[in-house]
């Protein structure tokens, strides 16, 4: 009987330690969280290329850009807000857009996390499985324009990024019934 016992208790011991030695995944996991703060800590060395005496000749070349994104400025509702606009297609088109004039769209609440509003034409896109969280500014089937005030995983065209307002400004300004979105700039 002491036999019977001490062998089950073997075997389950040797089971245990079998079991735990055998997931390699761990090591896995580590590395991404490693290249995480490697991320992070890209940002803080770019910034300081720019304090050093070179930094005039790069700023031109960073200002160009926001110069770009300041030619197309979105407002909810009565508030005006900061994007920061994808470099795509059909951001392109969406710009040449409201170059003929500000775009007012009129926007529904769905599903208690976005505004979705019909553009009144088809834009270039490029759908694919996308995760969304609160700013984030899409096409939707071509031609309707969502700006997230929750998260949300599906196929859209990303648009632009709203930058001066966290989740809880998001849903201030999307979260209390239907809005006009207005899209004015673009190309002269």
């Amino acid at each position: 009987m002491k036999r019977r016992v001490c062998l089950a208790a073997l075997i389950l011991l040797l089971t245990l330690a079998f079991a735990g030695c055998g997931g390699e995944e761990a090591p896995e996991e580590e590395p991404e969280v490693a290249e995480a703060p490697v991320e992070e800590e890209a940002p803080p060395e770019e910034e300081a290329p720019s304090e050093d005496a070179e930094a005039p000749a790069e700023e031109p070349a960073a200002e160009t850009p926001e110069e770009e994104d300041a030619e197309m400025r979105m407002k909810i509702g009565d508030t005006y807000v900061t994007v920061e606009w994808e470099k795509n297609e059909s951001v392109a088109a969406l710009r040449a857009l409201t170059a003929e004039g500000p775009l007012a769209i009129e926007m529904s609440m769905y599903g208690g996390f976005e505004q979705v509003g019909a553009i009144g034409q088809r834009l270039p896109s490029s759908d694919a499985q996308t995760k969304t969280k609160a700013g984030d500014i899409v096409l939707y089937q071509s031609d309707q324009l969502v700006v997230f005030y929750g998260a949300n995983s599906w196929a859209y065209t990303r648009l632009g990024h709203v930058t001066d307002q966290d989740a809880a400004g998001m849903a201030a300004l999307l979260g209390n019934g239907d809005v006009t979105i207005t899209i004015e700039g673009g190309e002269r």
